[in-house]
């Protein structure tokens, strides 16, 4: 039998990964050219040449004994290439000793949980939020507290000082965010982190950031995003390549720690435990020296955005309520009736796949993803615009 905990979790699961598995039912029954899918985070755009180019150099060299077993954290050359890029990217000053090589974000993520979580801790989401994150904090015994952000997605300064309290652990930030595509600016990144410090002296305890930024890459309008990493020494960076170069299937990513962490070199030991202990033992080995050679390397950008501007322009012509996306592949349009779900098993009707709100924490919205092909788009926009 199932786990109680795992039988329930499964009935609460990724609305993302519902919409998912309903599409595919319906591409059997309908045909896939009737079935307009904006459900999932998937791209479809290949990766970039250089990448191939990478692997067919990695596979051709047969004698480096590159594909035993490491130490966990990774290899020490790769970590120390990531280290130099992100200082000369003024993104954080850190040291290879304080990056961990892991299986993409969510891997990152669960390990540094695993670290830091005892029974019973907090960890505060910002609403709206990556759906899986809830199921990493349960994971280890951990809390889940939810802070709205406001009508516009940014961090309401206000909503989150209510939820931090002696039992917060950390906070989870996501910027570009998964699913409004805001991008928290500085300004506020900077009141974030007074409250932070301000918490931290109240309580007598360490909190920390957990900065998720997997799409970091994938802005628009020459926007940048603030790094808060470095503004604030408790610090976490989790990245991915999965959006960048497109490799959402190979499993590859980072965390690296503000050296002037508070007990690093404990905490870092702990990541790289934890790393071993929950069964990852180490980041695929192949893909660690190939994004090594591609810090600078990332798809097009520009056929994104093309595909952001058409979505956002059709749905505000329409009468949807839409924050226009900084970045990601996402757009977060409100639902205009109360109830998400009715709206979403109507946009089913008309054969059109999106997650409902609800799924993220903030219901009365519904997410598209447009990392989709451009007839996709365009349907699902003449059908989205028959439901108001």
């Amino acid at each position: 039998m199932v786990s109680q905990y795992i039988s329930h979790a499964m009935e609460k699961s990724s609305w993302i990964r519902k919409m998912f598995e309903a599409g595919n039912e319906m591409k059997r029954i309908h045909g896939a050219e009737n079935v307009f899918d904006l459900s999932l985070g998937n791209p479809i755009v290949e990766p970039p040449d250089a990448f191939f180019k990478t692997l067919e150099k990695l596979a051709a060299d047969r004698n480096s004994g590159k594909h035993r077993y490491m130490s966990n954290a990774g290899f020490a050359d790769v970590r120390e290439k990531i280290a130099d890029s992100l200082s000369n990217r003024q993104i954080l000053d850190t040291k290879p000793e304080h990056i961990v090589m892991s299986c993409g974000a969510g891997g990152g993520i669960n390990v540094i949980l695993r670290t830091l979580l005892d029974q019973g801790d907090e960890v505060v989401v910002l609403a709206p939020f990556f759906s899986e994150y809830q199921f990493y904090i349960r994971n280890h015994h951990g809390k889940v507290v939810v802070a709205e952000t406001d009508h516009n997605f940014n961090i309401s300064i206000k909503n989150l000082e209510k939820k931090i309290s002696n039992k917060t652990r950390a906070i989870i930030l996501n910027s570009p965010n998964n699913p409004s595509g805001r991008i928290y600016d500085e300004a506020t990144l900077q009141q974030f982190v007074e409250l932070l410090n301000h918490k931290q002296n109240k309580f007598n305890e360490e909190i920390y950031i957990i900065s998720d930024e997997p799409y970091r890459e994938i802005v628009y309008n020459q926007k940048s995003v603030p790094s808060v990493t470095k503004m604030y020494d408790n610090s976490f960076l989790v990245y991915s390549w999965s959006k960048s170069l497109a490799i959402p299937g190979d499993r590859i990513g980072y965390i690296a720690m503000n050296s002037k962490m508070k007990h690093a070199k404990k905490i870092v030991d702990g990541l790289i435990f934890c790393t071993r202990i929950l069964g990852f033992i180490n980041a695929p080995a192949i893909m660690q020296l190939a994004v090594a050679e591609l810090l600078e390397t990332t798809v097009d950008v520009d056929y994104y955005e093309r595909k952001k501007n058409y979505l956002y322009q059709k749905l505000s012509k329409a009468g949807y309520d839409v924050v226009e996306p900084e970045g990601t592949f996402y757009i977060f349009p409100k639902i205009p009736e109360s109830d998400d779900l009715t709206f979403v098993e109507r946009a089913k009707e008309k054969k059109v796949l999106i997650v409902p709100g609800m799924g993220f924490g903030r219901k009365g919205y519904f997410r598209i993803s447009f990392c989709t092909d451009d007839r996709t788009i365009q349907k699902a926009c003449e059908q989205l615009s028959s439901l108001l």
